[in-house]
């Protein structure tokens, strides 16, 4: 199998087509944005999924249905994926919330016209920049909702309920807290050597240098 059958090259980036297609990536081009569109931009594994919980639960002044009845790529979706396509996103009334992992100079015209917010990472100051001033209680409310063990916990937001040959959760959840160098207690000498050998041959063409410990 050839990176061909696994990806979409699009603007110098390699889209796995699992959830990409040429048809959703036509649909992100097209897609008008509206002056209070929400968007969550990010690159991924960086805080998605915390910030599509943390986004509708203050929007709705708390409402835990906000997140547990509707799964995140529904109540968020990704603009570049297949699944938008389907959502009439069009009917949603304002404010939708939308999610992309597409750098700032991928974004589309329409998106540079009516410049969409950005999000913050802390509830009250998300809550500000979205014209939305929640009193204590619904601070401390949502903050303890959006706690990562909490929110792990949320079937909703957790990606247990994605199909096995989608996401095996056997082999490793979805949602797992980040620890700089904990890799270390995961792989073995043996593993993470062969895990640089691999890399390195992948990514000999690659320019950019990265800084690793």
């Amino acid at each position: 199998m050839t990176e061909a059958d696994l990806y979409i090259l699009y603007k110098g980036f390699y889209m796995p087509n699992l959830v990409h297609s040429p048809e959703s990536l036509k649909y992100y081009e097209e897609f008008s944005f509206r002056p209070d569109d929400v968007v969550i931009v990010t690159y991924p594994k960086s805080g998605t999924t915390w910030m599509q919980e943390i986004v509708p639960l203050i929007l709705t002044g708390g409402d835990p249905a906000s997140v547990e009845t509707v799964p995140n790529w529904d109540r968020a979706p990704w603009l570049e994926q297949d699944r938008a396509r389907v959502l009439n996103l069009e009917e949603r009334p304002s404010p939708r919330i939308l999610t992309t992992h597409f750098r700032y100079d991928m974004m589309t015209p329409s998106f540079l016209k009516v410049k969409p917010k950005n999000l913050k990472d802390s509830v009250t100051k998300i809550g500000h920049f979205l014209n939305t001033f929640l009193d204590s209680e619904v601070v401390e409310k949502i903050a303890e909702r959006c706690v990562f063990k909490n929110m792990k916990q949320n079937k909703m937001s957790n990606y247990s309920t994605v199909p096995c040959d989608i996401m095996d959760q056997e082999k490793s959840e979805f949602l797992r807290k980040g620890i700089t160098g904990d890799w270390k207690n995961k792989l073995t000498v043996a593993e993470a050597e062969t895990f640089d050998a691999v890399y390195n041959d992948k990514m000999k063409n690659v320019k950019f240098k990265f800084v690793w410990d």
